[in-house]
């Protein structure tokens, strides 16, 4: 191995850097899954009041218009109990295939159709689904919380009251529409070709010529080019295709994975079957997109129209026993599954997933009473819905019993619980497992300017337990280690999460870099597996940072009022002077604009400092939030809301400054406060003995832990292994007990003295 030191190297090979800096402007970014927002609300109901012409609304449901897509004026009224909004001019039609001709209608409603470029929360298009085939009007919206917990992109989906006229039109799933707006979300960018795939979308090889994939089949393209429309161009389709179905055996994880994010799809595969979801592309080639990730150059696959699922079925097949591993169309070609089963290597990564799964998301404990809470909850909804019964002849003891068992229509072979109970108890027993390699997935970094660390992050999973994680630079040969403590850029500790900084660069090039990962078996993998990843260290546009600040100022340095506030000290670390009344200041990343800077220029090498305080009645210095001691964000943002500098930040400690070392470019660490002048040196703070407040055993445990604290404790919060907030009990005389469900755990503790500490827990 070929090794270089410089000063810029010294500090990753010998001593740990405090950093929880977030990545601004991610590549090969993990999904990313949006917040429910006021629009997607599952706690409660919302109603949706649709006011429009009475022959406007004649003509969308005659019968000999039911294929029409034609728009027609209406008013929307949205009201959750939190807020209640009108939205005049929107678009109004009926949505769906089937459904058109079915007695409870789909509808689509369209927020921009007269009001250009117009959003509510965030989206512009509402699908409101009837579910008629389905007797409990759940099944769409349990596969979407259960895509949600396999990490599998999905549609935000709620119940609502759907009102027409101040009619009751019944219960309806809310279902986000798949545009621009959903992949922005999801992958942060939005200029990638989206194809929507409808039967017969196969993904059979046409040949080398794009147009061979334009075919239309039922009077629309069965791989539908949903944007970028004016280009048409299909190149990227054409050599997936290409890559999925031609590249030999010996090749296809190198080549197949520089063009399909293919970990992901075998999660989604796993969730296709556990669903019993016929109508995608493994059985009926059918409803599925494919999206171009422009930070990845992979395709993600999204699924979506999962309402003939969990036990509905029309092809008289019982999807609850199907071989797990033989799945698709019988006598029929269909590379996106066969392919990757007859990979060796990807089907035992498959079949890890699946047993993971299994053990920690669908079973009987985990849903079923998530099932009777969703039953409680839409019984009332259904028993006044009178479309309900139009389609079927459905009662409320159907809506009740679908839940459990088989009911007595075509459709119904299976209730949601008598479903998962077969399917889980069949893919136990057709599970194949064996040994696999370290499983590299979720890559983050960031963009690095000249001056900026470089920071990298991934995820690491494998069955037998991960020896070491490290990153290679290609060009030097210098390999770090990754580290998963919770302080190097990496989540939580002991998380599956590694992270390291790898101080600035210096100067503008280009740097690749590969990662590599060991089990204690000393097994071992690569990624990307047959390249590097490239990074471009860019000039920065605007030398501006965040260079200190400090959220629990008890003695430090005191404002115009004599008054010991947080304060936040800016940062010009280039020659030129840099103007900020265009400019914000936020602790909040979902409200970039949160404080204007005041009408001030900021020179070349100048220091600069904003109290932190919410009372803008003492200066125009004074912000309009206060920093959290806890732990939380500060970003500097551009008019347009694009991030100049940011920081997610953890527990404070009083009096100690949180900022860059070396001065304006370096990495964050704890400082002996120097406000308003350069960072000098680091503090005394010891993180370790910090986290040594708080002790727990035994751990690993099979029922609850021993806590022990040395000062009190003021809260904690149970999460599971993807982040969910977990209801426990109170800690009784210094244990607590915890959930039913084996698996990871993290505890947040909040101490008297304001801390937050992190602590894992693993439960068997």
């Amino acid at each position: 191995m070929k090794i270089f030191v410089n000063s810029n190297w010294l500090g990753i090979l010998g001593v740990i850097l405090i950093s929880i800096s977030c990545f601004p402007k991610p590549t090969f970014c993990q999904l990313m899954f949006p917040e429910k927002t006021e629009l997607y609300r599952d706690d409660v109901v919302p109603r949706i009041d649709i006011l429009i012409p009475q022959e406007s609304l004649d003509f969308i449901l005659a019968p000999e218009n039911r294929e029409s897509d034609e728009l027609f004026d209406a008013t929307f009224i949205f009201a959750n109990g939190s807020v209640k909004d009108t939205l005049e001019n929107v678009g109004f039609r009926l949505r769906g295939n089937t459904s058109r001709g079915a007695n409870k209608k789909s509808f689509k409603i369209n927020l921009n159709a007269f009001v250009s470029g117009r959003k509510y929360y965030g989206v512009q298009k509402i699908n409101l689904n009837g579910q008629h085939n389905d007797p409990t009007s759940a099944r769409a919206k349990i596969c979407a919380d259960l895509a949600d917990r396999l990490e599998i992109p999905s549609m935000r989906t709620n119940h609502v009251q759907l009102y027409i006229n101040n009619g009751y039109y019944g219960l309806y799933t809310n279902t986000e529409h798949i545009d621009q707006n959903y992949i922005k979300k999801r992958f942060g960018n939005k200029n990638g070709n989206l194809y929507k795939c409808l039967f017969p979308a196969d993904l059979n090889y046409k040949g080398d010529n794009p147009e061979s994939y334009k075919e239309i089949i039922f009077g629309r393209r069965n791989y539908e080019l949903k944007n970028n429309q004016s280009a048409d161009d299909y190149s990227d389709f054409a050599n997936f295709a290409r890559v999925l179905n031609l590249t030999s055996d010996a090749n296809l994880s190198c080549e197949l994975e520089k063009v399909f994010n293919v970990d992901q799809y075998l999660k989604t595969i796993i969730f296709d079957i556990l669903t019993g979801n016929w109508d995608g592309p493994i059985y009926n080639k059918n409803n599925f997109y494919l999206y171009k990730n422009q930070a990845s150059g992979q395709f993600e696959y999204i699924p979506f129209d999962l309402d003939n699922t969990l036990g509905i079925d029309w092809l008289n097949k019982d999807w609850g026993t199907r071989n797990i591993y033989e799945w698709s169309q019988t006598g029929e070609t269909r590379p996106i599954y066969n392919r990757l089963m007859e990979n060796q290597e990807y089907r035992d990564r498959f079949s890890y997933y699946m047993q993971e799964t299994l053990l920690n998301i669908y079973n009987e404990a985990e849903l079923y009473p998530y099932l009777d809470d969703i039953r409680s909850k839409l019984k009332i909804y259904i028993e006044n819905d009178t479309f309900y019964t139009l389609d079927y002849g459905f009662d409320i003891s159907d809506f009740e019993n679908g839940f459990e068992y088989a009911l007595g229509y075509f459709q119904t072979d299976y209730g949601i619980k008598s479903f998962i109970q077969t399917r889980l108890i069949e893919a136990f027993i057709q599970l194949e497992i064996n040994e696999i390699n370290p499983i590299i997935t979720n890559l983050k970094y960031n963009f690095p300017n000249e001056n900026e660390d470089l920071k990298v992050q991934v995820r690491v999973t494998d069955d037998q337990g991960i020896d070491k994680v490290f990153l290679t630079m290609s060009d030097t040969g210098i390999s770090v280690a990754m580290k998963d403590d919770g302080e190097h850029s990496d989540g939580m500790p002991n998380d599956g999460i590694y992270g390291i900084i790898l101080p600035s660069f210096l100067q503008v090039d280009k740097y690749e870099f590969s990662i590599e990962a060991k089990d204690i078996n000393g097994q071992e993998s690569t990624f990307p597996r047959c390249s590097n990843v490239t990074v471009n260290v860019e000039e920065a546009d605007l030398k501006l940072v965040i260079n200190e600040f400090m959220a629990s100022n008890n003695t430090i340095i005191e404002d115009e009022s004599n008054e010991y506030d947080d304060w936040i000290e800016l940062y010009n670390y280039g020659t030129e002077p840099i103007y900020l009344g265009d400019k914000y200041l936020s602790d909040n990343p979902e409200n970039k604009d949160k404080w204007a800077m005041p009408n001030h220029t900021i020179q070349g090498g100048e220091y600069l400092l904003f109290w932190a305080d919410d009372d803008r009645n003492q200066g125009t210095f004074h912000t309009n939030f206060k920093l959290t001691k806890s732990g939380e964000h500060i970003g500097i943002y551009d008019n347009d809301e694009t991030v100049i500098d940011q920081i997610d930040y953890n527990a404070q400690v009083s009096d100690i400054s949180f900022g860059r070392i070396p001065n304006g470019t370096g990495s964050f660490v704890s400082l002996s406060p120097t406000p308003n002048a350069p960072n000098i040196g680091t503090s005394s703070v010891n993180k370790t003995s910090i986290n040594n407040l708080i002790t727990i055993s035994p751990n690993p445990t099979t029922d609850g832990i021993r806590i022990s604290s040395e000062e009190k404790i003021l809260k904690v919060v149970l999460f599971d292994a993807i982040g969910r907030k977990v209801e426990i009990n109170q800690i009784d005389n210094g244990y607590l007990k915890l959930p039913r469900p084996a698996g990871i755990y993290y505890l947040q503790f909040i101490i008297e003295s304001n801390l937050s500490i992190a602590k894992k827990v693993v439960k068997h």
